[in-house]
C-alpha cells in the first residue's frame, strides 16, 4: 500500500504552493486534465454516439462511485450541478400547505442552503433557525417537515451530532436532508447506517473533483414515494420514448433533471478514484493527527484557535484568529501559501492526505512572522472566497 505522501506527485499545484485550502477547492489531480481531454476526444470523434457509449448514464454511474464513498446502496445517488440544485429538487417533493410546514436548521448552515430554504416562505414554509445541533433536537416536533442540516459546519469545521438529529427527526415524522459537502473525502460518512433521508454534497472540496459535480442521495424505499416537481427528461421512466406525459423513473433516477454536465463528471472521477484508493478512514486518521499538530503549533505561537479542540468533533479544517485577517491572508497568498478566511473565525487551514508535517510547521511559522513583523500591512485588503 502506498504511503500517503506517495500521492503528492499526482497533484501538480503542490510543487508550486503550500496548499491548505482543500476545504474550499481541493487540489486538482493531473489525471483530471487527461480525462477532460478524453471527453473532448469522445466529442470530437464519436459525436452523438457518445451519448449511448456512457455519457447518458454518467449521472447514475458516477453517482454510484459517490455512493461507495458515502455508504449508499447502488442506484441511490445521482449527480447534479451543485448542492443548491440538488436541495431544490428535494424541496419540490413537498408543499407547505398543512400543519407540518416547519424547516429547522442551525445558524452555522451554509448561506446558499439557507437562502434556498428561506425562499420557501412564499409557499408557506415556516423557517426556524436555532443555535446548534443540540438546539435542533430540542426544536423538532410534529410541525417539522424538513431538517436541512450540515454534517460539518463550513466556518469552524465542527462535526455535528447527525445521529441524534436523525433519531429525533424520525420520532416526530420529519425528514433529514444532510449537507455533507464539508465532510465527504476527509470525514467518514455512512448514510445507510445513519438513516438519513437525503444527503447532498459536491466535488469541489475534499473529493478533489472540481466544480460542476454535485450529488444527491435519496434513501432507498423513500424515493418511490416522492414525486419531485423540479424534474426533467432524464427522470422519465422511458426518456427516449418522448412521451408527452410524465411517468417517473424508479428510485433515485426520478430525482434527475435534464441533460447532464458531462465534462464536469469526467473531471470529477479523477479525484474520486484517489479517495477510493486510499480510503476515507485512512485519510481521517491522518487528518486528526495533522490538525492536532497544527493546533499545537498555532497555540504554541500564542494565536487564538476558534474551532473545535475535540478531535471527535473536528472535521478537516483548523481555524485561527489573527489581527487584520484579510491582509494576513493576502500576505500568505503572496508567499504562495493558499488558505482562506471567514468572518468571525479567522483563517481556515485545510491540510489533506498529501500535506507534509513540514508544511504545517512552515505555515505556523510564517503566520507568526507575518503578524509579528507587520508584513501584512502592505496589502489594502482581500475578498472572501
Amino acid at each position: 500500500m502506498p504511503e500517503l505522501l506517495d500521492y503528492r506527485d499526482r497533484f501538480p499545484i503542490l510543487s508550486e504552493t503550500t496548499y491548505l485550502i482543500n476545504h474550499s477547492l481541493g487540489a486538482m489531480p493531473a489525471e483530471a486534465e487527461r480525462r477532460l481531454g478524453e471527453y473532448a476526444e469522445a466529442w470530437k470523434t464519436r459525436g452523438a454516439r457518445a451519448w449511448g457509449e456512457g455519457w447518458w448514464e454518467m449521472p447514475m454511474t458516477v453517482g454510484d462511485q459517490i455512493g461507495r464513498i458515502i455508504g449508499a446502496a447502488p442506484r441511490s445517488t445521482v449527480m447534479h450541478q451543485n448542492v443548491t440544485v440538488a436541495e431544490a429538487i428535494v424541496l419540490s417533493c413537498f408543499d407547505f400547505a398543512g400543519a407540518r410546514r416547519r424547516v429547522v436548521y442551525e445558524e452555522g448552515n451554509f448561506p446558499s442552503v439557507r437562502y434556498l430554504h428561506q425562499a420557501q416562505r412564499r409557499y408557506g414554509a415556516e423557517v426556524v433557525v436555532v443555535r446548534d445541533d443540540e438546539a435542533i433536537i430540542e426544536a423538532l416536533d410534529e410541525r417539522t417537515l424538513l431538517v436541512p442540516t450540515s454534517h460539518v459546519l463550513f466556518k469552524t469545521g465542527e462535526i455535528q451530532n447527525v445521529q441524534a438529529i436523525v433519531e429525533r427527526a424520525h420520532e416526530v415524522g420529519a425528514f433529514v436532508l444532510l449537507d455533507a459537502y464539508q465532510s465527504v473525502g476527509t470525514v467518514p460518512l455512512d448514510v445507510t447506517a445513519l438513516g438519513v433521508d437525503f444527503a447532498v454534497g459536491g466535488s469541489v472540496k475534499w473529493l478533489c473533483g472540481g466544480p460542476g459535480a454535485g450529488w444527491l442521495y435519496v434513501r432507498p424505499g423513500l424515493a418511490d414515494r416522492l414525486e419531485p416537481s423540479l424534474v426533467g427528461w432524464q427522470a422519465h421512466a422511458r426518456p427516449f420514448a418522448f412521451d408527452p406525459e410524465l411517468e417517473y423513473a424508479q428510485g433515485a433516477a426520478r430525482f434527475l433533471t435534464g441533460t447532464p454536465n458531462v465534462p464536469a463528471l469526467y473531471a470529477a472521477t479523477a479525484g474520486y478514484d484517489v479517495i477510493e484508493e486510499i480510503g476515507v478512514d485512512r485519510i481521517r486518521e491522518n487528518s486528526i493527527r495533522q490538525t492536532e499538530l497544527l493546533i499545537r503549533l498555532l497555540g504554541d505561537a500564542g494565536l487564538e484557535l476558534t474551532g473545535p479542540r475535540d478531535p471527535a468533533r473536528r472535521g478537516g479544517t483548523v481555524t485561527v484568529r489573527t489581527p487584520d485577517v484579510e491582509t494576513v491572508h493576502r500576505e500568505l497568498e503572496h508567499r504562495s501559501i493558499l488558505c482562506d478566511f471567514r468572518p468571525d473565525v479567522g483563517l481556515r487551514l485545510g491540510p489533506h492526505f498529501f500535506t507534509t508535517d513540514e508544511e504545517l510547521t512552515f505555515v505556523a511559522e510564517e503566520i507568526t512572522r507575518i503578524v509579528e513583523s507587520g508584513a501584512h500591512r502592505r496589502h489594502p485588503g482581500a475578498a472572501y472566497r
